[in-house]
């Protein structure tokens, strides 16, 4: 079983039911809906689309809701604006039009106030650089620095600059509460710049009746220089590498990112490595082989989940990139990997018993790691600790909950109705799941996990080591 999970966002290219169950049967264990191009509409049509394939497939799926945060995108051209070094070009706010050169306007009115004259700013992922020539209340005018087409809808970065924009402008309180409507698992939190901006999120979020995970996308320098407190305050973390690669200098993001790692496997928090890992492949059959090594490198890292984004949303061979990641997700697991979470920080007793399940499995080779829980924390702590050998196979009575544990490194949700009021007597029952799955067999040993009979998953009950007969 691959540990390591995949986030395929969906798009144009795979809006298609028949699309949507070709990633889920290659591989796929969240989709990601990306706000930043998603309209209502089509959300509200498509996340219950996944849920029924994902149903018929019999396959554990999350979903997980991409904000578009406080980010500033140029308006809408009727065609790409051609742009050559030392061309002017001015952006416009409100109802400002620039007469007689290139220009396009921006969806933010305080951009003019928050810009300083004589700094670059990034257009399309860094594609674009201008210089800021000068400026008034409703215009911005720029010397272009590099040759480039002008989009509709691209981002602009503004490296070292805190808007003033709002952790949540009202498009992402109107995705958000949609999302909740159609009971996602994950919403993923963009331009997150310190715990303030996550605890936001969570008020808005905090009578969901769906169980809900916060992701903290980790992006710019600010959230950089907060990272420890933001990952304390969400419930995973992302490396969105596109823009963290503009904000910050480009030959500190390995560093960066591997800090990030490192941490979250230290505190037990879920991380997702983003952006461009197969970017090549947008328009090719095959990955480069720096790309190949990307992977293998966040996958050797140990982090929970890797993710497509354009490559599947719009590329053209986005099965083809699932069962590449998959692929390489496989291989890299025989060989071991950088095992982080053994500097991991023990905060109370579930945690160090889970350890002690972790290290027996480990010791026995154990076919299997078995979880019973009732929302997550158990299940949590187990993949937190990365068995060697084992997969761990959690089973909840809460189907609602299934969704949010698929991010997690090495876990595989199974719904079991009965399990929640008596999880020591249902013991029997999910060791027959899992021979009639064919995941053990007579003569293998596994390792049970059972929480207090309680209302949460605060204590741990017993571990069991079992030999199947």
């Amino acid at each position: 079983m691959r540990k390591t999970k995949i986030i395929a966002t969906l798009g144009p290219a795979t809006s298609s039911p028949g699309s949507i169950e070709a990633l889920l049967t290659a591989g796929v264990n969240i989709v990601r809906i990306n706000c930043s191009h998603a309209r209502p509409d089509w959300i509200r049509k498509t996340v219950p689309e996944v849920r029924a394939i994902a149903r018929r497939l019999g396959l554990p799926v999350g979903v997980l809701l991409d904000t578009q945060g406080p980010s500033i995108r140029t308006g809408d051209v009727a065609a790409p604006i051609p742009l050559a070094v030392g061309d002017t070009f001015v952006f416009t706010t409100g109802n400002e039009v620039a007469e007689g050169v290139k220009s396009t306007s921006v969806s933010y009115l305080d951009f003019p106030r928050d810009v300083e004259v004589g700094r670059t700013l990034l257009v399309d992922n860094g594609g674009i650089a201008m210089r800021i020539r000068s400026k008034t209340e409703t215009r911005v005018e720029c010397e272009v620095l590099t040759e480039g087409a002008m989009g509709s809808r691209r981002h602009i970065n503004l490296p070292g600059v805190r808007l003033s924009l709002p952790a949540l402008t009202p498009k992402d309180r109107e995705d958000v509460a949609l999302g909740l409507e159609l009971g996602v698992d994950f919403v993923a939190q963009s331009f997150v710049r310190d715990p303030a901006d996550v605890a936001a999120l969570r008020d808005l979020t905090a009578a969901a009746a769906h169980p809900l995970q916060l992701v903290a996308k980790i992006e710019h320098q600010f959230a950089v220089d907060h990272f420890e407190d933001i990952a304390a305050t969400a419930d995973a973390i992302m490396v969105a590498r596109g823009d963290l690669g503009i904000e910050c200098p480009y030959e500190e993001l390995p560093i960066i990112q591997r800090r990030i790692v490192k941490h979250c496997l230290q505190v037990g928090r879920p991380v997702i490595v983003a952006t461009q890992m197969l970017e090549s492949m947008t328009e090719n059959p095959f990955p480069t082989r720096a790309e190949i090594t990307d992977v293998a490198n966040a996958v050797f890292e140990q982090s929970d989940a890797i993710m497509l984004s354009g490559e599947t949303a719009a590329g053209r061979y986005p099965v083809e990139c699932v069962r590449v990641m998959d692929r390489i997700a496989r291989r890299i697991e025989r060989s071991g990997g950088a095992n982080y979470h053994e500097a991991a920080e023990m905060a109370n007793a579930r945690e160090m018993l889970v350890r002690s399940a972790v290290m027996l499995a480990d010791q026995l080779k154990a076919a299997a790691l078995v979880v019973f829980t009732r929302d997550g924390r158990i299940a949590r702590d187990a993949a937190w600790l990365r068995p060697r050998v084992s997969p761990i196979f959690v089973f909840s009575a809460r189907e609602n909950l299934l969704g949010a544990l698929c991010l997690l490194r090495g876990v595989c949700p199974i719904a079991m109705p009965a399990c929640e009021d008596d999880p020591a007597g249902s013991v029997d029952g999910a060791i027959g799941r899992l021979r009639a799955l064919g995941r053990v067999r007579s003569g293998d040993r596994v390792v049970v996990v059972l929480p207090h009979r309680s209302s949460d998953d605060n204590e741990v009950e017993a571990v069991k080591m079992l030999v199947i007969q």
